[in-house]
């Protein structure tokens, strides 16, 4: 029943005797959360309590956790553009609903300009920081500055005299009050009978256990079930967190583990213990007397973590839920868990771990014993074996219904009210297995195999040399018998009579030498001299899939010198020469440590074309601009936030903001078909790749189809019946306008693909003798000729990228489906993932890490897909890599090395062909070395971090522009970092020469000490259950943090120099203003037009979308392929509408602390 407004009551405490509470998050659709964690941090040892809700948070999300919380401020970081109107939105909305009061802080790099700064400042956000803020204040100084500008404002804490149940500013204002103890003896006492005194009481479950048993998770998932099965309930959660000591502050994390916060039927308040060796606040039960009291139909209590002998909770609420998992030691420490004498019903979380079915046995005996009940049979004991990290957990459903039995029954709830209608036919969880339990160790047994095949080669090669000794020896003497090097000597010529006994032995020696070589190493030292002379000829002629590639050996200097474009050893003994060629090799060969093409691509030079910006016509222009005189379109592809989150555009400001910033819109089939207008996406001179990720199987789908209508269309005009489709287009768009591509073709655009906006090819048969058949042959040539690349490296973005959309179990699945897919369509020439270093590195890893984890996250990919029963050779020419190139030394030997780990394990352990053991990888260099101060010095650190690249025969390259620290680069820089490849490749002398590393002695060092140490970061990966068990652990993404404090830390007190930022400071000019750059940020026209856009296409298709949806849920719940429903789906469907279709049946990604 409502009441009368809130009125505010002020009581004696000063705003200095409580914590100050922050809430910090990162923005919308920005998954840069490494700099706000370390502000948290923060903030905290500042001894303040801080609620972290993560990344990919929406004002509304933030607002309301807000003023739920009864926050004093916000924290936000803005890495991803669009920060003006959310920054502007933040602040109208907490004025709008009464919490003007809560101060807004945010911070973005070099993205936010002073002069945006200082207009979000002043329009109401209390303070945005710079990185000159950082470098001048320090980390420290500048979260001081933050704690003190929300404490010198603070509000006495006040208390509402009477209240609304669905005022969540007031419901907040009592609990700080609570809290805060505000209330003399007398007056609480009489508000404790006024809340005794409502005849509606709410019921209490409350959830403990140990720490990182799941709470939070199993609480989220109760919560999603009780939001589905009863649509009229509202909800409070309490969850509390421990104080800690030093401090005082305290990290209350619950909320950003439960997506079902989004609901206005849920209320949640977290709470510091403030109190130590206890799991509860001293306020609890005040706290839940007044929310049960308080219109709430349930209250959810979560406590902090405890410990064996902890069962506070038990007093405190009607239904006390105890969660554990198996690793509680032995069995006997059963007996000393106090809540399994108290809790009404245990859950028994993680139950895909290892030893959980053996857990659940015991758990339940020891329940049995508690209880003296040792004839009850063990499905009727109260214990419920559960995986709350797992979408649609059947475990957590059959449990979730006997918690609601339980309560229903104990407090005589009505059963027509509380019953949930779910499907309960499985009652246990079913652990959704990637990779197979007794294939865990594999990146253990890749080290330790590559380990043995490096002591195997020194061996060999020690035997070789001792070979050659005698061989030399035996000419030396004129030995009659001498075979051919590399020969065996036969029975009889080991043991000829009458030799002298020297030449017997030392003909023995060299018999028994070469007899220590493998049939390769014999082959390889035979096949030497011809390799030599090949390489010494003017030309050169291999073969590759059929077609032979001609070339000429040698360029020629200026000074007429003949440059060779394969350097190799000179005069080397049998030794030297076997151990370079099994652990390096010439450029082509394995192990393919110098490369893994015999000489590079001529005509083709490996620089990808980078641009993604405001509208599909718009990048597409920049594409055709950076294409302009160049023999091949190598397109990379940006896309804007909107976009890698999987959302449609939408006029809500913190949505509109980031429409086409930072990267290319792309919502429909339609503007993808507008993004690559102009090339022939099947043309073997056109590649495309596109940085995607968690809606990455649904970007794939629009561009396999816009490639085939391209190819449609030009069936019609090549075969002269374009006026029979013109006529069928006309008829379908009668009384309706086609869509268009808006403003004028770019020069170099023909308008090919442009014809078929706003329908499909298919939609063409019938037309002239486009029939059927002829639709589907089209439709196979294309997904077997289009060349390209598509990121969707799910594993990366859970450890470091955080676009993460779907579940990790369904995003796994559905990465799978489209290798799936590629191989039942032959789909050769386009690679299904990218498996990414570049973002895990730009997070904050270093080099090795980098490298260690991209390398493990590929051979986890290959055993998955094995698992799903694929064959090797099947796949792996699909996967491809994708690295950063810092400054580092490591940087040197990223490519070869992983090269050489990758053939190894490719030919060693999974018996995979020539082409499979090839490693190809795109490089970019580093984003994280752009700096905003001195700008004009980034092209310099690009230009040698090109020139690693380069050196070390990448397959293809990515030059940042220098002004990419604060804007999206514009035409000017976009040239001038293509310039930087052009240059090398086609000026510098040293670059004539194609494996110019090879031979450096500290080349090679380098790349055994690299090679040695990504193994040992395969153990410690391996120990902890390989990448999947290591994710569980949230080990990648905390050695990620840890090494990106490090280096902040040393790039802030100087002792890591960097020219212009920390050291070699220039004056005023050294300082960027947004005036003195060109910023490149979307237009209002550009946001609107596809605002438009979206909505028109999703009412032109919105019959045949819903149908397409519906087919795409069913697939996705049969466990069909998801990705050739997507393909048919695109067609019709907007990006947003797929997502949130495949939400439903595959799962929501979970935030991680």
């Amino acid at each position: 029943m409502s009441r009368p407004a809130s009125k505010i009551g002020v009581g004696k405490q000063t705003a200095t005797d409580i914590p100050l509470r922050f809430v910090t998050a990162a923005s919308l659709f920005d998954g840069h959360d490494a700099a706000i964690n370390i502000m948290r941090r923060l903030i905290q040892a500042q001894g303040c309590e801080v609620i972290h809700l993560g990344h990919n948070r929406s004002v509304l999300d933030i607002v309301r956790a807000a003023i739920q919380e009864d926050a004093d401020a916000i924290a936000v970081s803005s890495y991803q553009g669009g920060h003006n109107e959310y920054f502007r939105y933040m602040v109208d909305q907490l004025r709008e609903r009464g919490a003007g009061h809560i101060k807004v802080f945010g911070g973005g790099g070099g993205t936010i300009t002073p002069e945006e700064i200082r207009a979000l400042e002043a329009y109401g956000v209390e303070r945005i920081y710079h990185p000159d803020d950082g470098m001048h204040m320090g980390l420290v100084e500048m979260i001081e500055d933050v704690v003190t500008r929300t404490a010198r404002d603070r509000r006495v804490p006040g208390y509402p005299e009477q209240l609304d149940p669905g005022d969540s500013k007031a419901i907040a204002g009592m609990l700080t009050a609570l809290e805060a103890g505000v209330f003399g003896a007398a007056e609480l006492k009489l508000k404790r009978r006024e809340w005794a005194g409502i005849r509606s009481q709410a019921p209490v479950i409350g959830i403990t256990g140990t720490g990182g048993a799941g709470k939070s998770s199993v609480t989220d998932e109760i919560l999603n079930r009780l939001l589905a099965s009863f649509p009229d309930k509202a909800i409070a959660v309490l969850a509390v967190d421990p104080t800690r000591r030093r401090t005082g502050g305290a990290l209350l994390g619950d909320r950003i583990r439960m997506n079902s916060l989004r609901s206005e039927r849920v209320y949640m308040r977290s709470m510091a213990t403030r109190r130590q060796h206890l799991a509860t606040s001293a306020m609890l039960k005040d706290a839940i007397a007044f929310l049960r009291s308080s219109g709430f139909d349930l209250v959810i209590v979560e406590t902090a973590g405890i410990g064996q002998s902890d069962s506070e909770i038990v007093d405190l609420v009607d239904l006390p839920v105890y969660v554990m998992t198996s690793d509680f030691g032995a069995q006997s420490q059963l007996e000393k868990i106090d809540m399994l004498d108290f809790a009404e019903l245990v859950v028994l979380n993680k139950f895909d771990r290892s030893g959980a079915e053996d857990a659940l046995r015991d758990v339940r005996k020891q329940w049995k014993r508690n209880h003296l009940a040792f004839d009850m049979e063990d499905d009727e004991v109260p214990v419920y074996p559960t995986i709350a990290s797992q979408f649609n957990d059947p475990g957590i459903t059959w449990m979730f219904v006997n918690l609601v039995r339980l309560l229903r029954e104990k407090l005589g709830l009505p059963q027509d009210a509380w019953t949930p209608d779910l499907d309960t036919s499985l009652k246990e969880p079913k652990a959704t297995v990637l990779i197979p339990a007794s294939r865990t160790r594999y990146l253990a047994e890749i080290a330790e195999q590559g380990r043995l095949v490096a002591a195997d080669i020194e061996r060999q090669a020690e035997a070789a040399a001792r070979a050659q000794h005698c061989y030399e020896a035996l000419r030396a003497l004129e030995d009659t018998q001498l075979p051919q090097p590399f020969d065996r000597l036969s029975a009889a010529q080991l043991k000829e009579k009458g030799a002298d006994a020297s030449l017997r032995t030392l003909r023995q020696r060299y018999d028994a030498a070469i007899g220590e070589l493998s049939a390769e190493a014999v082959e390889l030292l035979k096949a030497w001299p011809a390799r030599r002379e090949g390489l010494r000829s003017e030309q050169f002629a291999y073969s590759v899939r059929g077609r032979e590639i001609t070339g000429s050996n040698f360029r020629e200097s200026l000074s007429h010198l003949q440059i060779p474009k394969i350097g190799m050893p000179r005069d080397a003994g049998w030794g030297e020469l076997l151990s370079f060629l099994m652990r390096e090799n010439l450029p082509g060969a394995y192990p393919y440590t110098g490369g893994v093409f015999p000489y590079r691509r001529e005509g083709e030079d490996p620089i990808r074309m980078f641009a993604g910006e405001g509208t599909p016509e718009r990048t597409n222009r920049r594409f055709h601009y950076l294409a302009k005189g160049q023999p091949a379109a190598r397109l990379s592809t940006a896309f804007d936030s909107v976009t890698l989150y999987g959302e449609d555009p939408h006029t809500r400001p913190d949505i509109y903001g980031k429409v086409g910033n930072s990267g290319v819109s792309i919502a429909t089939l339609d503007d993808m078909k507008k993004l690559y207008s102009g090339f022939d996406l099947c043309a073997p001179t056109t590649s495309v790749s596109m940085t995607i990720n968690g809606p990455a199987p649904m970007i794939l789908a629009y561009f396999m189809n816009a490639a085939v209508d391209q190819q449609v269309e030009r069936y019609f005009n090549e075969s002269g019946q374009w006026s029979a489709a013109e006529k069928k287009i006309k008829a379908y768009f009668k009384g309706r306008e086609q869509p268009v591509y808006e403003g004028e073709l770019p020069d170099g655009n023909d308008g090919l693909g442009l014809a078929l906006l706003g329908l499909t090819g298919e939609q063409l048969i019938g037309a002239g003798d486009f029939d059927r058949e002829a639709y589907q042959r089209i439709r196979a040539e294309t997904l077997q000729t289009v060349r390209g690349t598509v990121q969707a490296d799910i594993l990366k973005e859970d450890q470091a990228q955080n676009t993460c959309i779907f579940s990790t179990e369904f995003a796994m699945r559905m990465m799978g489906d489209i290798q799936q897919y590629f191989v039942d369509h032959h789909v050769r020439n386009f690679y299904s993932v990218s498996i990414s270093g570049y973002h895990i590195a730009e997070a904050g890893a270093n080099p090795i890490s980098q490298l260690a984890f991209t390398l493990a996250n590929g051979f986890t990919i290959v055993e998955y897909y094995l698992a799903r029963g694929m064959e090797i050779d099947a796949f792996a020419p699909n996967l491809s890599f994708f690295f950063s190139n810092g400054m580092d030394p490591e940087y040197t030997v990223i490519g070869r090395v992983a090269r050489r780990i990758w053939a190894r394990a490719m030919r060693e352990r999974y018996g995979a062909n020539e082409r499979s053991q090839k490693l190809k990888y795109h490089i970019q260099t580093s984003g994280r070395s752009l700096h905003a101060q001195e700008i004009q010095f980034n092209d310099i650190r690009t230009t040698l971090q090109a020139l690693y690249a380069l050196f070390d025969n990448c397959n293809s390259l990515h030059t940042n522009a220098y002004d990419e620290a604060i804007t999206t680069p514009t035409e000017e820089s976009v040239r001038r970092a293509v310039a930087i490849q052009m240059i090398i490749n086609k000026e510098l002398g040293l670059n004539f020469c194609e494996n110019p590393w090879q031979g450096s002695f500290i080349v090679d060092e380098l790349t055994d000490l690299v090679e040695e140490a990504v193994y040992q970061e395969f153990e410690r990966i391996s120990e902890r259950g390989g990448v999947l068990g290591a994710m569980d652990t949230m080990y990648q993404r905390s050695r990620i943090q840890e090494e990106s404090l490090y280096y902040e830390s040393k790039k802030h007190d100087g002792s890591l120099p960097i020219v212009g930022v920390n050291t070699f400071l220039g004056g005023k000019q050294s300082h960027v203003e947004a005036g003195d750059l060109e910023l490149m940020r979307s237009t209002e026209e550009e946001k609107r037009q596809q605002v438009a856009n979206v909505e028109t296409f999703r009412s032109f298709h919105a019959a045949e979308a819903e149908q397409q949806l519906q087919q795409l849920q069913q697939v996705a719940r049969e466990r069909g392929n998801t990705f050739e429903a997507l393909m048919e789906a695109g067609k019709s469907c907007s990006l947003g509408s797929m997502s949130h279709a495949l939400y439903e049946v595959g799962g929501e990604y979970r935030r991680n602390m």
